[in-house]
């Protein structure tokens, strides 16, 4: 069955929702630039007694300094976009924390090749946006990863119309969706994840 993230949870509603429709992974944003931004103590109070995967999503961030919040916050993964995501994904894997690695996709193309990143570590696939780091609600041809011979996360513009199709199209691994369950910009619907989750997990 495939693994699901429901990433840039702000709230208790949106986490429970997650939980409870079978979500395999949540996603925490630190980019204070983002609309999903949280602060750490937040970030804290939500992953407190939690079940499943806890990530903290960064945009450039020092591999130091996420090892350390995942810690302080009770985190078990890691991932990074931009400068340091090799970095981040390696020194995740050395200190026992899950990694997924983001790889944007430009058009059809994948902009680093898979097989080259940290060993431990999964590639995320996602829509490569002029001035974001995922979040966009944009898809790319799934054609683009469908050659791919590793593992892998697919995210970027997935759905709740839309995702069951990815699946069934490019057997990813695992699946990653933020802005398309939104009510607003920053605020998830919990019936939207709970649907969401049910589509993704459909095959």
């Amino acid at each position: 069955m495939t693994w699901v993230k429901v990433c840039g949870i702000t709230s208790i509603e949106a986490r429970d929702a997650a939980i409870d429709g079978g979500a395999d992974a949540i996603g925490f944003v630190i980019d204070p630039a983002s609309p999903r931004y949280m602060a750490q103590e937040a970030i804290a109070e939500l992953c407190h007694d939690v079940p499943i995967e806890r990530f903290i999503v960064g945009v450039d961030v020092e591999p130091a300094r996420l090892i350390d919040l995942a810690r302080t916050v009770g985190a078990t993964g890691i991932q990074n976009h931009g400068r340091y995501a090799d970095e981040a994904a390696a020194a995740a894997i050395a200190a026992g924390l899950g990694a997924l690695r983001p790889i944007p996709v430009r058009g059809d193309a994948i902009t680093v090749d898979p097989r080259s990143i940290p060993r431990g570590s999964l590639p995320l696939f996602d829509t490569a946006s002029p001035g974001l780091h995922g979040g966009s609600g944009r898809s790319f041809p799934w054609e683009a990863v469908a050659g791919v011979d590793v593992p892998f996360v697919l995210a970027g513009g997935l759905g709740v119309d839309n995702v069951a199709e990815a699946v069934a199209t490019v057997h990813p691994w695992g699946v990653d969706a933020s802005s398309r369950l939104e009510v607003v910009s920053g605020r998830k619907d919990p019936d939207t994840i709970r649907t969401f989750l049910r589509e993704a997990k459909k095959g």
